[in-house]
C-alpha cells in the first residue's frame, strides 16, 4: 500500500461532488490512497478519502475525519484510566491502618437477698475483658419493699411478686437489644440459711418462685441459690479491693494494670444473721476448710474467710433475749441492761425462739408474752454479750477468733460494712475514731434515757434507736475480743460505699463470675488518614468522569457520509 498526498475540491452544485486530483505515478491498478480533502468553505467539514483504482476506474470513499480520530481518543482514555486505577489502587494498599471500634457496654445483675431486706445491683463492663475478668462497676440499685425473701414462708408466691418492681426499673435501663444477653443472679445469704436448716422444703418453695418471677422478664436467668459462708465473705473482700484498685488501676497510658505494690485490705461484714470476716494473712492457712482460693486479673490469691452463722447483729439480739428469759426466775417482766432506761419492750416467746440459732426450752408456750425493761447498765449488758459470743473457749489459741473457731492473727488493714458501718455512722464514728473515742461515746449514748433518745431522735424508727446501744456494744465484744483488733484497732475504717458504689458481696460476686461470660470480639475496622482518604476520592471521581466523557463522545461523534 502506498499512501500519496492529494487535493480534493468541492463543486457548490447542490449536491455533493468532488474532484480528485492523483499523481499520474499512482493510476494504476490496485492502488490505494488516503487524502485530506481541504475545505472550501467553513460549513464544509474537512474529510478523509480513500481512493482505490479498479479497473481503470478511480473509486473514492468518503468517512468523517473524526472517525479516524476515534482509535487515538480511545487509546489516550484508557491509558489515562489505567494510569488512574493504578494511582487509587496504590493509595489503597498503602499506608492502611487498623483500629478497635469501641466495644459495647454488657450488663449483669444480682440480686441480694439477705435475712432483713432484698436489693438488686445492676452492674455493666465493657465488652472487652482484662485479663479474662471484666471491668465491672455499679450502675443502678433498687431497694425491694417489704422484709427479706426468707419471711415469705407462708406465702411464697409474693416472694417472687416482690421482686417486680426493681426488675421493671432494670428493664428501662438496660437496652432492649442486650436484655436477652444480660445474665441475672439471685444470691440469698444468711436469712435463707437458717431457713433451710429449719425447713429445706420451705426455702426451695420460696427459691422457685423467685427464679418463676425472674424469668418470666427478657433476661438471661442464670439461677437462685443460697450462697454459702464463705462466698459471703470472700465475695465481700473482692468488692472492696477491686473498687480500692488493689488488684488493678487504670494506668496514665490508658491500659489496666495491677498495682506492683498493690494494698490489700480485709473485709469485715456484719449482717443479720450472720456475720463475716476474710483477709490475707502473713502465713498460709493451716485449716483448709477456711481458706478460699481466688484468681482475679491473671493473680491468684489464697484468702482467710470464715463466716459465723447466728452471730449476726439480730441473731445476736435474739440469742441474748432468750438468754435472760432462760436465766431469769419466772416472771413476766425481765430485766434487760443493755436497753435504755425507761425502755419496755413486750413480745411473745414464739418471737423469741422462732430461730434455730436459739435453743428452745422445754416446754414453753409460744403464745406466752414477756416484757424486757431497760435498765441501761452497759458494763452488765459487754459482760452478757462476751458469754453469748463465747470469747474464751479456744483450743488453738493464738489462732482464734471466737466460739471456738480458727483464725490466724489479724494482718493488715480492714473495711468494716453493712450494720458496723450503719452503727458507727448513727453514733457520729465513722469512718474512723480512737478507740477511747468510741467507747465513751458508746458509753454516753447508752446511759441517755429512752425520753431523752425519742426527743433528740424523733424521726428515727423504735427498733433502730433501740437496738443501737446493744448494737454498738456487740461490735466492741466481737471486734476486740473475738477477732483480737486490741492492738490495731487504728487499722479499721468503717464504711458504706467506695467511688459511689455499695460495698458488699454482690459485686465481687459479678466479678467472679464475669470469668465466666464470654467477652465480645473486637470489631476492627481498617482506615487512611484524611487526606490519603480525599487523594482516593478524587481519582476515583475524575476516572468516572473521564469513563462518562469518553462513552458519550463515542456515541455522539457518529460516522456521516
Amino acid at each position: 500500500m502506498y499512501v500519496h498526498e492529494c487535493v480534493i475540491s468541492w463543486k457548490q452544485s447542490g449536491k455533493e461532488e468532488a474532484l480528485v486530483h492523483l499523481p499520474e505515478d499512482v493510476r494504476s491498478e490496485g492502488v490505494t490512497a488516503y487524502c485530506v480533502v481541504l475545505p472550501i468553505a467553513p460549513s464544509v467539514p474537512s474529510v478523509n478519502v480513500l481512493c482505490r483504482i479498479t479497473q481503470g476506474r478511480l473509486q473514492f470513499y468518503t468517512r468523517d475525519m473524526r472517525l479516524h480520530l476515534k482509535p487515538v481518543l480511545l487509546g489516550v482514555a484508557v491509558v489515562a484510566i489505567t494510569c488512574m486505577t493504578i494511582i487509587v489502587l496504590i493509595l489503597t494498599i498503602v499506608n492502611r491502618q487498623k483500629a478497635e471500634l469501641p466495644y459495647s457496654t454488657q450488663y449483669g445483675m444480682v440480686f441480694d437477698a439477705g435475712s432483713s431486706h432484698t436489693a438488686l445491683f445492676l452492674y455493666q463492663w465493657p465488652g472487652n475483658k482484662e485479663n479474662d475478668t471484666g471491668i465491672v462497676s455499679q450502675t443502678l440499685t433498687c431497694d425491694v419493699k417489704g422484709d427479706g425473701i426468707s419471711s415469705y414462708v407462708t406465702n411464697p408466691p409474693g416472694a417472687g411478686e416482690s421482686l417486680r418492681e426493681c426488675l421493671n426499673i432494670a428493664m428501662a435501663k438496660v437496652p432492649a437489644s442486650q436484655q436477652e444477653t444480660t445474665p441475672v443472679y439471685l444470691g440469698a445469704t444468711a436469712g435463707m440459711r437458717l431457713l433451710s436448716l429449719q425447713n429445706k422444703t420451705q426455702s426451695d418453695r420460696i427459691l422457685n418462685e423467685v427464679a418463676k418471677t425472674i424469668q418470666s422478664y427478657p433476661f438471661d436467668f442464670r439461677g437462685a441459690r443460697i450462697i454459702t459462708g464463705m462466698e459471703e465473705g470472700a465475695y465481700g473482700w473482692i468488692t472492696i479491693n477491686y473498687l480500692l484498685e488493689g488488684f488493678i488501676k487504670y494506668a496514665f497510658d490508658g491500659k489496666w494494670i495491677h498495682p506492683k505494690a498493690g494494698n490489700i485490705l480485709g473485709a469485715l461484714d456484719l449482717g443479720g444473721a450472720s456475720t463475716q470476716i476474710s483477709f490475707i494473712p502473713r502465713d498460709p492457712v493451716k485449716d483448709p476448710q477456711s481458706a478460699f482460693d481466688l484468681q482475679l486479673y491473671n493473680y491468684r490469691y489464697q484468702l482467710y474467710t470464715h463466716s459465723y452463722l447466728c452471730y449476726g447483729k439480730d441473731q445476736a439480739l435474739k440469742k441474748l433475749q432468750a438468754y435472760l428469759q432462760k436465766t431469769t426466775s419466772p416472771s413476766s417482766v425481765i430485766k434487760h441492761p443493755c436497753y435504755h432506761r425507761g425502755y419496755n419492750l413486750t413480745v411473745k416467746l414464739g418471737d423469741i425462739y422462732d430461730s434455730p440459732c436459739v435453743v428452745k426450752p422445754t416446754p414453753y408456750d409460744p403464745l406466752e408474752q414477756v416484757t424486757f425493761s431497760g435498765t441501761g447498765d452497759s458494763a452488765l449488758c459487754v459482760s452478757l454479750i462476751e458469754m453469748i459470743v463465747d470469747v474464751t473457749n479456744c483450743s488453738l489459741y493464738p489462732d482464734c477468733g471466737f466460739d471456738g473457731v480458727y483464725q490466724p492473727p489479724v494482718n493488715g488493714e480492714f473495711f468494716a460494712f453493712s450494720a458496723y458501718f450503719y452503727t458507727f455512722d448513727f453514733l457520729g464514728l465513722a469512718p474512723r475514731a480512737s478507740l477511747s473515742h468510741v467507747n465513751s461515746t458508746i458509753e454516753s449514748y447508752c446511759n441517755k434515757t429512752w425520753k431523752t433518745l425519742v426527743a433528740e431522735y424523733p424521726t428515727v424508727k423504735e427498733k433502730y434507736l433501740r437496738d443501737y446501744c446493744c448494737s454498738a456494744h456487740y461490735i466492741m465484744v466481737i471486734l476486740l475480743k473475738g477477732y483480737k483488733f486490741e492492738t490495731n484497732w487504728d487499722k479499721i475504717s468503717f464504711q458504706k460505699q467506695v467511688a459511689d458504689t455499695d460495698i458488699g458481696w454482690t459485686l465481687g460476686y459479678m466479678l467472679n463470675l464475669s470469668n465466666l461470660i464470654p467477652s465480645d470480639r473486637p470489631l476492627v475496622v481498617t482506615g487512611v488518614q484524611t487526606s490519603q482518604w480525599a487523594a482516593e476520592v478524587f481519582f476515583i471521581v475524575f476516572v468516572l468522569l473521564l469513563s462518562l466523557c469518553i462513552l458519550t463522545i463515542l456515541c455522539v461523534w457518529g460516522p456521516s457520509s
